[in-house]
């Protein structure tokens, strides 16, 4: 650690968007800061694969709502735009449904307006509409639920919030809020899919999800040359700077307590790390299962419910596909029957939804000349314990599908350009990255499973343990596991000053 502090130190357990910013706040505070990464790298699950010159992103694929950002890179120092070159991504999805019908999702209302209007006369002042309502839900949700701590029932339950949720409209489901504005399901499905980032279906997720859109569609959906990966290459840049160490292929066993506080971590290798303060940016449900003695917590956390998971497929072809856009999204078979089969206990659907990303039309220094990257993404059932998955069976099934569904939509011959394979499933999520049940999303964001009722980030008994990441408030996404950074390095400054 930085021989130039003298204050007290900090162990943080993993080094994810969350454990990396949390670490880097720290150390501006004064803590003597080490981060510990059971991987190779780090990212976490934003993490990158370079394979025969092919470089695959393994996290996120894209940029929202930069302010987040941009207060991150402030707190530690820097200003985002001295690291990060941003370009906007238009049109945002090109989707393909399921009548082979296409459309385009652009923040250019005038090329909005045509499509529209030409799939359901009248719709395109109804997507204003929708809009301007979601604007508020983005404005009103991020500034007083998403960027706040909530750290006593009272915060959360009084009649300043149960206006907010009203005005939020938490209490309707999207789907039945679109329908509001729009008629064709087509329609209804280009602008509620995007709940599948918080691993929800639409049909269950509240109607205040609509921000999304209005972050895509109005601030725009951005990209940084060099790939999703620069993020983290520059944060680990900027806190190392700050004197922030890394020790990676170090996995930890066990975070050590005594009485009421966290005294250190024990290693895989059986060596004990003293601390005055640990940080763990890893889901809750294996810490309290894995890391710490047992209170009930865990099991209480297992009783709560799992996001969806993905299975991944990275793909480098010595070819580009034509037709494809930056990002795409295939809407195949009945929308709602795809999400009921996923969160009632199948698998995967007969004809699953996928997504596919395709980095090279923003960035071609990820691929070599001429080659392309596809990242495939298939939303499945997370590993579901009474009833064992074949993930192998459902893997093949699954590529088998999305190769074929290209064919007929004039994408032939894929298959024979692929050169480099590299895929993922639950188990080996669940594997690398020690994820509950395999879920990428981690805990669900159904509305009871929300700010103070997700997990806390701060360890009732031992009060010197602080959590960060997907898993306590306010939830996934780069931008958010942000905040939950900042939301943990205050409440460390308030309880635990050097």
């Amino acid at each position: 650690m930085d021989a130039n502090k003298t204050g007290k130190t900090a162990l943080v357990i993993g080094a994810g968007i969350a454990g990396i910013t949390v670490a880097g706040r720290l150390a501006k505070q004064g803590y003597r800061v080490c981060v510990l990464e059971k991987c190779e790298i780090p990212g976490g699950r934003c993490g990158r694969m370079t394979v025969d010159g092919y470089h695959f992103d393994t996290g996120v694929t894209f940029f929202l709502m930069p302010e987040l950002y941009a207060e991150t890179y402030a707190a530690l120092g820097e200003r985002m735009e001295d690291h990060l070159t941003l370009q906007q991504v238009d049109p945002t999805y090109h989707i393909y449904f399921n009548d082979d019908s296409q459309m385009r999702l652009t923040p250019d209302m005038s090329a909005m307006k045509a499509q529209l209007e030409a799939m359901e006369p009248g719709s395109f002042r109804c997507l204003l509409r929708y809009l301007d309502e979601a604007g508020g839900h983005y404005k009103m949700g991020v500034g007083s639920m998403l960027t706040r701590g909530f750290y006593s029932l009272p915060q959360f339950i009084n009649p300043r919030m149960l206006l907010l949720f009203l005005r939020l409209r938490a209490y309707r489901r999207h789907t039945g809020y679109v329908r509001r504005f729009f008629k064709d399901p087509r329609l209804q499905a280009a602008f509620t899919f995007q709940d599948m980032y918080m691993g929800l279906s639409p049909y269950a997720s509240p109607a205040t999800y609509s921000f999304l859109q209005y972050a895509e569609l109005i601030d725009g959906l951005w990209y940084p040359q060099g790939g999703l990966y620069r993020i983290t290459e520059s944060l680990v840049s900027i806190v190392q700077k700050l004197g922030v160490e890394f020790s990676y292929n170090m996995p930890v066993a066990a975070i050590e307590t005594q009485g009421g506080r966290a005294i250190g971590v024990t290693l895989a290798d059986g060596r004990f790390l003293p601390a005055d303060v640990v940080v763990a940016n890893a889901e809750p449900g294996y810490v309290y299962s894995e890391l710490l003695p047992d209170d009930g917590t865990a099991d209480r956390i297992d009783r709560m419910e799992y996001g969806c998971s993905t299975l991944m497929f990275y793909w480098g072809l010595d070819r580009q596909v034509p037709g494809l856009g930056a990002h795409n999204l295939f809407l195949c078979g009945d929308y709602k029957k795809g999400f009921e089969d996923i969160f009632r206990g199948v698998t995967m659907p007969e004809m699953p939804n996928f997504y596919i990303h395709a980095p090279v039309r923003l960035d071609a220094s990820l691929a070599p000349a001429g080659h392309d990257l596809l990242y495939v993404a298939v939303p499945v059932r997370h590993i579901d314990r009474q009833h064992p998955q074949d993930w192998e069976a459902v893997r093949e099934r699954a590529r088998t599908f999305v190769l074929g569904r290209l064919a007929e939509l004039g994408m032939p011959g894929v298959e024979e350009r692929i050169r480099t394979e590299i895929s993922f499933d639950p188990l080996d999520w669940q594997k690398r990255y020690n994820l509950p049940r395999g879920s990428v999303h981690g805990l669900s964001h159904k509305l009871t499973q929300m700010a103070y009722f997700r997990p806390h980030n701060r360890h009732a008994r031992y009060r010197n343990l602080y959590f960060v990441g997907a898993g306590t408030h306010p939830g996934t996404g780069v931008p958010t596991v942000m905040v939950s950074a900042r939301l943990a390095a205050e409440r460390i400054r308030q309880e635990a000053p050097l």
